[in-house]
């Protein structure tokens, strides 16, 4: 049976065998493999890649894998029935061991990509001082097919080392898999597309030595080096691929790398409209008008991305090009954070700097749509007219982004139409006030009279002053807000748009750190937790979960502020 028919039946998948029948390799099968790449897939030292859109290379099996948890959501929308990851072929799979018989590619595959900041390219990263070292290091697809009518690829992350590992094992840790497992499925529950979970494996017997931070230390870099269990997280999205490998291939297509180099930048922009854009290109245009439209809805769909993650309080850490999938969704989830007491200049990765912080995440994304534009420029330049219109999408680019923004300010406050005073009278007060930026919101969709029903949000009191332009300020929203409008629709239309639940790092630390015990038990509540973002839920999850973060913990390393050493 067919992928197409097998998942036209849209039912629960109950055993390995047919989910294995679900595959379709469209990625090796279309792409070309690196030809200096191994028959085998036993490739894991470093070495520079020339060409090709992929290495074929075998993950490294946990030893000793033990679960920790699933999303039983995701596997619920893509028809896999729970009982899968009680299937030891299933577990041998998800935490490394691609040795069953039955497995139709024995191998995984890596990509290349080039890396790109703020449209300057590095090669300082590459071992090789070439960028033909870069790309994914500890991170291997093992599986691509079409479930419930939809496309996925499953990618491990923490299964070794690859030919891009710049020297790296290869493996990740227990605490980043959990952060990078629970991210993705509360950024899915907030509404804003991402990457998602599967599953969890952790090595019962497995460890690695990582630097991180001894326990209340306020160091800005980590302190000490501390024995961490080996994980695997895999983590699937339509595609993998990135703004940092159309720069790869056009870099390799301008300075003419090899006789091949303008086929396969070609060849990878083709397969990423078929992997995303399918549906919303019309493909009986030429390539060239395909291009110009493929500009503008990328466009549209990463301009919505980062203005959703102003709206939940989400800072990516490090937008640069290689973690901007050209899908449009969030990827990387290593320096990410979520603004707790509002920062403008909110930036948790110590290695981030104000460029990529929470409110100059627009600005990295455009910097970002430049490569994407600069990489597919080369492809139109015999198509005058199309090259006009493609280059139109990079000129309006900010453009969009501001009214996007503008329209994410509109949602939070509740109002019609954008009140450009109104809101920058906001952000000036809550720049001036500690205040937690999740919290207040959400009371601010109770449509409160007075301070009183705000009060919660705030770290200290205010002075009489400050309280005074609140006020003035309130009052102003209020009558705006609620003009000719009906009161409990505006609150409920607010609180679909300002979560109850965000993710605290203070919240979650002890959750991995248990983890380590063998104890998953705050893992899978706090998975629950934050599935449902936007509900009240019960009054003991509230008294848990709905809180001021502590000052205790301001200043302290791995909480306040971290490395993304995983």
């Amino acid at each position: 049976m067919s992928p197409q028919s097998k998942n036209s039946l849209n039912h629960s998948i109950t055993s390995f065998n047919e989910f294995l029948q679900c595959a379709d390799y469209s990625l090796i099968n279309y792409l070309n493999a690196d030809p200096d790449s191994t028959q085998n897939g036993n490739d894991h030292s470093a070495r520079q890649v020339f060409s090709g859109h992929f290495v074929p290379v075998k993950p490294t099996p946990l030893k000793d894998a033990d679960y920790v948890i699933h999303s039983q959501r995701f596997f619920d929308e893509i028809g896999l029935s729970d009982s899968l990851v009680k299937d030891q072929d299933f577990i041998k799979m998800f935490s490394g061991d691609l040795s069953s018989a039955d497995v139709k590619c024995p191998f995984g595959w890596a990509t290349g990509y080039a890396l790109s900041i703020y449209g300057t390219e590095y090669i300082r990263q590459c071992p090789f001082g070439t960028g033909n070292g870069y790309g994914d290091g500890r991170a291997i697809s093992v599986f691509e097919g079409l479930l419930n009518g939809k496309r996925w690829e499953m990618q491990l992350k923490g299964s070794g080392p690859t030919p891009y590992c710049r020297g790296g094992d290869g493996r990740a840790v227990l605490r980043s898999s959990v952060r990078e497992f629970l991210a993705q499925e509360f950024m899915y529950a907030l509404g804003i597309p991402t990457t998602r979970s599967l599953t969890l494996f952790v090595s019962r017997s497995q460890m690695v030595m990582r630097p991180w931070y001894s326990e209340h230390s306020t160091s800005h870099e980590p302190d000490i080096v501390t024995e961490n269990p080996v994980s695997i997280t895999t983590r699937v999205a339509s595609s993998f691929l990135r703004v940092g490998q159309l720069e790869l291939f056009a870099r390799r297509a301008y300075n003419r790398a090899h006789p091949r180099a303008m086929e396969e930048l070609n060849m990878i922009v083709s397969h990423l409209i078929d992997r995303e854009y399918k549906n919303s290109i019309d493909l009986t245009l030429s390539f060239t008008n395909q291009l110009v439209e493929l500009s503008f809805l990328f466009q549209d769909r990463l301009t919505s991305l980062v203005a959703n993650w102003l709206r939940v309080g989400f800072c990516q850490g490090n937008f640069n090009s290689d973690n901007c999938t050209v899908g449009g969704f969030t990827l990387d989830y290593g320096p990410f954070g979520f603004c707790e007491l509002f920062d403008p200049n909110f930036q948790p990765w110590i290695s981030g700097g104000r460029h990529f912080s929470f409110f100059n995440q627009p600005v990295a994304a455009e910097a970002n749509f430049n490569m994407f534009w600069k990489s597919l420029r080369i492809l139109l330049l015999d198509d005058a007219d199309a090259l006009q219109r493609f280059d139109q999408s990079r000129q309006q680019f900010k453009q969009t982004m501001r009214l996007k923004i503008q329209a994410v300010w509109t949602s939070k406050l509740g109002l019609v139409r954008y009140d450009h005073q109104l809101c920058q009278r906001l952000l000036q007060l809550l720049s001036y006030s500690r205040v937690d930026y999740t919290i207040f919101f959400r009371e601010l969709s109770n449509l409160p009279r007075n301070l009183s029903g705000l009060k919660k949000s705030f770290y200290d009191s205010l002075p009489k002053t400050l309280e005074n332009q609140w006020l003035s300020w309130l009052n102003d929203w209020y009558k705006v807000v609620t003009s000719k409008r009906n009161i409990y629709e505006i609150s409920q239309q607010m609180k679909q748009t300002n979560p109850k639940y965000t993710w605290r790092e203070w919240l979650v630390v002890p959750a991995y750190e248990q983890a380590t015990q063998g104890d998953y038990k705050l893992i899978r509540e706090i998975h629950n937790v934050l599935s449902h973002p936007y509900d009240e839920q019960s009054k003991t999850i509230e008294n848990k979960y709905y809180l001021l973060k502590p000052e205790s913990v301001f200043s302290i390393g791995g909480i306040s502020h971290y490395s993304c050493s995983s």
